[in-house]
């Protein structure tokens, strides 16, 4: 199948999916808490048990390298990751299950990803490394990686500073944007476990990032995925970093608080 024609068919059905959204108001769709699926779930069987295993999960070779670079001297400040944070598995643990926070010296919320560039920048003096670059995808899983199974927390809903980067991300969530006019909520809330272009839709939690995605041949990152998506509902996407990203990643965190952190998560 060409590259034309499985866009043309992934549009068709991303148009049976809007002829079927119903109409929204207000928080009419959100699911209940109880009923929260992570998209492993959704997966096939050997998907999952590719995830499941660290020796067959792809993800495993980014933590490797993330680890390596965490012991790894570099910069003018000649400093190691470990030489300020020590060992990852208990300074590093549950904390990218508190992520995006609240950064005092830019006066809004941070990912993961700019926390580590802001490290590298200000304590190692050394230079940022890229977004969706290898360095800063294999630390981000590294870190990730010590907080495998703990709880995502309610960040947003406990610092009162963030309430209103919550709230614009949650008006992003929930509007229809792009030349299909979809909003994150008409798939994710609305038409979660049906299925587009042979795929279920997940519901949408961040719960497995950095991710391996087959697709991708490759791990990404949350705002990559994100990007995806806005590519398919064919609107304007956002520079990488930037704070309609961060707002809308600490919504989709807040939605997904309690559920478990699986990084390096495995997705089709």
């Amino acid at each position: 199948m060409t590259r034309s024609i499985a866009r043309g068919l992934c549009a068709a059905a991303a148009v049976a999916l809007i002829l079927s959204c119903p109409i929204r108001s207000g928080d009419a769709g959100n699911i209940p808490l109880d009923q929260r699926r992570s998209s492993y779930e959704l997966m096939s069987p050997p998907t999952r048990a590719m995830q499941d295993d660290d020796t067959a999960n792809p993800g495993t070779l980014w933590v490797l390298d993330g680890e390596a670079l965490w012991q790894r001297e570099s910069g003018a400040a000649g400093q190691a990751c470990a030489g300020c944070h020590g060992d990852a598995a208990q300074s590093m643990k549950g904390v990218a299950a508190r992520y995006p926070a609240f950064d005092a010296s830019s006066g809004r919320p941070i990912d993961l990803e700019q926390r580590i560039v802001d490290c590298r920048v200000e304590r190692q003096r050394a230079p940022a490394p890229a977004r969706e670059s290898k360095e800063l995808l294999a630390l981000t899983a590294f870190v990730a990686r010590q907080s495998r199974g703990m709880a995502i927390e309610d960040v947003a809903g406990k610092d009162e500073r963030l309430r209103s980067f919550l709230e614009s991300g949650r008006a992003a969530f929930e509007q229809r944007q792009g030349q299909l006019n979809l909003s994150c909520a008409n798939c994710h809330d609305d038409n979660w476990g049906r299925s587009l272009a042979g795929n279920a839709v997940p519901q949408g939690h961040p719960t497995g990032y950095p991710i391996y995605r087959l697709e991708w041949q490759g791990m990404g990152s949350l705002q990559r995925r994100l990007r995806n998506c806005m590519i398919g509902m064919r609107a304007e996407t956002y520079a990488y970093g930037s704070p309609e990203y961060v707002d809308l990643q600490l919504y989709l965190a807040w939605r997904a608080r309690g559920m478990p952190v699986e990084a390096p998560g495995v997705r089709p």
